[in-house]
């Protein structure tokens, strides 16, 4: 079956996109081939491969309204192994546009179909936020992966997005799991760190990542190069953080 991946957190800031980039361009590094779709009106997981999002015609705005096929709004191998749907500051209007539509919840598991078996991985980066656009990304997922940063603030985020993860599970689609949480800026050396890891660990067992990705300022620059961090600076601690990551996703599949 293929793995189809919500990278989700209802709070912001806590490196998401990130995530969702360089697991991506990581777990294709390991031979995979993998979709990236940008739910996020935002677009940064778009240009964090270098494509410019503000020149995107064919874009999940697009698809959504059904003005082109999912294999038209495909880019295919931004990076070896990548392949993604666009976004760009367009989709901020779906939520209006979709208003009245039947299933709209539903509009890219439909679409996806056509696609499924192309890929071994096709991963979401969600918006910051519940709207039709996490809720497309999870009625079509069968895993949720929850970046986490190391703050107590953001157990609060964890806990709403468990509580979405189960309602729509309960409601949309029976298939959805938490398939694990990544500790990101992580700081080995602040207590407050491992404070936040004990106690996600102790409430989450099974779901926790061995891999931690920690604080690195060539993970903040990568982006700026519209590069995966693995692309950017391959020996840097980033890319082992996420290398290691993928190799433990890969590993539960």
């Amino acid at each position: 079956m293929e793995k189809i991946i919500a990278v989700a957190n209802q709070k912001g800031g806590v490196g998401k996109t990130t995530t969702t980039v360089n697991l991506a361009a990581c777990i294709a590094e390991l031979g995979k081939k993998v979709l990236l779709i940008d739910m996020d009106p935002q677009g940064s997981a778009t240009s964090g491969f270098g494509v410019n999002k503000v020149e995107q015609e064919k874009t999940v705005y697009e698809l959504l309204l059904g003005e082109y096929s999912v294999n038209e709004c495909i880019l295919r191998d931004v990076i070896p192994g990548v392949s993604i749907i666009p976004s760009n500051v367009n989709l901020a209007a779906a939520e209006i546009e979709l208003i009245g539509i039947e299933d709209k919840e539903f509009i890219l598991k439909k679409e996806l179909e056509y696609v499924l078996n192309d890929y071994d991985y096709i991963m979401f980066d969600c918006p910051p936020s519940l709207n039709t656009l996490t809720l497309n990304a999870m009625t079509t997922s069968n895993s949720v992966i929850v970046p986490i940063q190391c703050e107590y603030l953001a157990l609060e985020g964890l806990s709403d997005l468990i509580t979405t993860v189960n309602l729509v599970k309960e409601r949309l689609n029976p298939s959805l799991d938490l398939e694990g949480i990544v500790f990101t800026m992580f700081d080995g050396r602040t207590v407050l760190s491992q404070d936040v890891v004990n106690t996600v660990t102790q409430s989450f067992p099974d779901k926790v990542y061995q891999a931690k990705i920690s604080r690195n300022v060539r993970l903040s620059e990568a982006p700026s190069f519209g590069k995966p961090i693995n692309i950017y600076d391959p020996k840097c601690s980033g890319t082992e953080n996420y290398r290691a990551l993928a190799k433990e996703v890969v590993s539960r599949k």
